[in-house]
C-alpha cells in the first residue's frame, strides 16, 4: 500500500482551479469538470460531486471547507518571490518566518478556507546554513 494525496474538498471548482493555477502556478495535468489534478500530484475535487460519489448525498450548509485542522504544503525554491506574488492575493496567516528547523515558510488560506504552506526546500545536510540555524543531522 501507498499514499498518494489528499484531496481538499472545494466549494467552487472553478474558482478553486482558477486559485491554485494562477496563484499558485500549478499545472493542471487532467480536468474532469469536477475532479482537477495538477501535474504535481496535487487534485482538487468539487465537494457537492464528491459528497454524491461517497456519501450518496451532498450535504447542506454553506460553512467552509477549510477548519484550521489541515495543513497544505508546498516548496518553491524562491519564497521570497512566492510571497510576493501571492500574498497579495489571499488571506495571509502569516509573513515568510524562519521556523525553528531552519526552514522558511509563510501561510495562507485559500478560497475555501484551507490552510497553505509555502516553504523553501529544506536545507540538505552539509549545506551552508544561516547564522544560528542549526545544522539537521
Amino acid at each position: 500500500m501507498r499514499f498518494i494525496n489528499p484531496i481538499p474538498f472545494v466549494r467552487d471548482i472553478e474558482r478553486s482551479k482558477q486559485f491554485y493555477r494562477d496563484r499558485l502556478g500549478l499545472e493542471i495535468l487532467e480536468d474532469f469538470g469536477s475532479f482537477v489534478l495538477f501535474a504535481s500530484g496535487f487534485a482538487i475535487h468539487e465537494a457537492s460531486a464528491l459528497e454524491q460519489t461517497i456519501w450518496r448525498q451532498a450535504c447542506e450548509g454553506s460553512e467552509p471547507y477549510g477548519r484550521r485542522n489541515l495543513l497544505l504544503y508546498f516548496e518553491d525554491d524562491d519564497v521570497d518571490l512566492a510571497f510576493a506574488t501571492i500574498a497579495p492575493h489571499v488571506e495571509l496567516i502569516h509573513p515568510v518566518e524562519r521556523q525553528a528547523w531552519g526552514q522558511r515558510v509563510f501561510r495562507f488560506y485559500d478560497p475555501d478556507g484551507h490552510a497553505i504552506e509555502i516553504g523553501e526546500p529544506p536545507i540538505e545536510i552539509g549545506e551552508p546554513q544561516a547564522p544560528g540555524v542549526p545544522v539537521p543531522s
